[in-house]
């Protein structure tokens, strides 16, 4: 494959040309909405109610799904935690400024959604986990440096009684359940927007369900009767005891994991009559996802092929709900293909913001939530980056402003925080196009080395959504247009990756 400056310099045009265009007027003659964008950490597709998991209660995502907009092909960008986060706040694939996979950092020079609405007048803020650099006040890739007036996050990961740091401080312990602690929070900070007049961005990233797995007593009874054939099956995870890797049964391991999906939906339903309360419901976008697919750990009867960490559609589907009573007057559940990415665009639309002069990979659903886009205008591309020959490169920012501080149950090199890296990279290498990666239009979807040996792989995701028939014969002149498609938004991603957006 031979890279010239000038081809690449053609990609870039035209992905600028597609992902940015002019400025468009607000699309509803009301004030700017507000906006509250949710998280649940390794939630995966198939574990709501609405999408009819056997035990799961989910009622409060259940009747958002009925209410709002179920978005029911939704995916993240990338089936690991830190680079779809950074998906959420830049709209763009996180391989652009080397978020290749959890504790890589974002780039400090990158435009986040923080920025964007903080300069459109929004009170902003981030409760949760952030885990794109650490949270402490010196790290240059915090949430206040990335436009967020206010902050309590967390590096990583937690559970019940978490440990966390408030705009950059002193981390510290809150007792409770980690998602009823967080959406408090997110109301307090809702009154004080309000007393300030300002419209609010709140972004809130729930340490639940990722593992290990804990849950009130209360939330644990509802699952106690699981089936018992799910305890002959155990599965490895990490101990909340010792923080170190141990096999438990997989019943109850479930019954934790279901426990804490359940206390944050709990979680979110406070928050939702809150803003109910307050007369905020209307005029407010509150819009929840999971950031990955299910884990090994907590796998049951999976909807799809793969798991977390595959570009499989396990590893990558996740819920998709948009609820906001003022500009979403008709329930409805759309099959339109949308992903992390489409955050950023959509709300910059939605505000009357313009999109940054450099490639965006999400598109505005605007169109899709006044019930005015059936299909997707261009594909969605999956790419999981394979970052062994970075650590050789120059870091990108200075090791010790990548130290975390908040800590989490689980050991890593003996330790319970974490530290982030991210490297420059001056130079495109033909191995930079390797690793498991995926392109996804309406219909088809086409997998390159997507599990060992696999080679390429074609479905007709529409008529085989479990991704068990590879069509790469019978639909050869799909593959290879696909392919190609895959292969250029490849060169405009490492173009920017090199640094050429800043």
């Amino acid at each position: 494959m031979k890279i010239t400056k000038g081809f690449c310099a053609i990609v870039c045009c035209l992905f600028l040309w597609d992902c940015n265009p002019p400025p468009t007027e607000q699309v509803v003659d009301t004030p700017p909405p507000n906006v509250i964008l949710l998280m649940g950490d390794d939630h995966g597709w198939e574990e709501t109610g609405y999408n009819g998991h056997p035990f799961l209660q989910t009622p409060v995502l259940d009747e958002m799904a009925a209410t709002g907009l179920r978005l029911d092909r939704f995916f993240s960008a990338s089936p690991v935690c830190s680079p779809t986060r950074g998906s959420v706040i830049t709209g763009r694939h996180p391989n652009r400024y080397g978020t290749f996979t959890p504790n890589w950092s974002i780039r400090p020079e990158e435009i986040s959604i923080g920025q964007v609405l903080n300069q459109a007048g929004y009170h902003t803020g981030h409760f949760g986990k952030w885990h794109l650099g650490p949270v402490k006040a010196s790290s240059p890739t915090n949430p206040g440096a990335m436009g967020f007036d206010t902050w309590l996050s967390h590096d990583n990961f937690f559970e019940i009684d978490p440990v966390l740091s408030r705009d950059g401080g002193t981390p510290e312990l809150f007792q409770g359940e980690s998602s009823e602690i967080l959406i408090e929070e997110t109301i307090q900070f809702i009154e004080a927007a309000q007393e300030k007049d300002q419209p609010f961005l709140a972004v809130v990233w729930f340490g639940s369900p990722h593992e290990p797995y804990s849950g009130l007593e209360k939330d644990l009874a509802l699952y106690a009767d699981l089936p018992d054939s799910l305890s002959e099956m155990e599965v490895s995870l990490t101990s909340m005891e010792t923080g170190l890797p141990a096999k438990r049964p997989l019943k109850d391991v479930l019954q934790e994991r279901f426990a804490e999906i359940t206390a944050m939906d709990r979680a979110i339903g406070r928050l939702r009559q809150h803003l109910a309360d307050q007369g905020l419901r209307k005029n407010t976008v509150v819009w929840y996802c999971g950031d990955n697919g299910v884990p090994a750990s907590g796998i049951y009867n999976p909807a799809f092929r793969g798991v977390k960490g595959n570009v499989y559609d396990e590893g990558i589907r996740v819920p998709g709900l948009i609820e906001w009573p003022g500009g979403l007057t008709n329930p409805r559940i759309s099959d339109v293909i949308s992903v992390t990415s489409d955050m950023f665009p959509t709300l910059c639309e939605l505000v009357g913001q313009p999109l940054p002069g450099r490639p965006v990979d999400g598109i505005s659903l605007v169109p899709l939530i006044q019930g005015n886009m059936t299909e997707r205008p261009a594909p969605i591309c999956f790419w999981n980056f394979d970052p062994g020959n970075e650590k050789e490169g120059q870091p990108y920012i200075d090791p010790e402003l990548q130290v975390g501080t908040t800590p989490l149950v689980k050991q890593m090199n003996g330790v319970y925080t974490r530290s982030f890296t991210n490297f420059h990279h001056p130079a495109i290498v033909e191995s930079d196009f390797n690793g498991p990666r995926a392109i996804l239009d309406n219909r088809y979807k086409l997998v390159i080395d997507g599990a060992s040996g696999s080679g390429r792989e074609l479905f007709d995701v529409i008529n085989d959504p479990g991704e068990q028939h590879n069509l790469l014969e019978e639909q050869s002149q799909v593959a290879a247009k696909l392919a190609e498609q895959l292969e250029e938004w490849q060169h405009s991603v490492l173009r920017s990756l090199t640094g050429a957006d800043y």
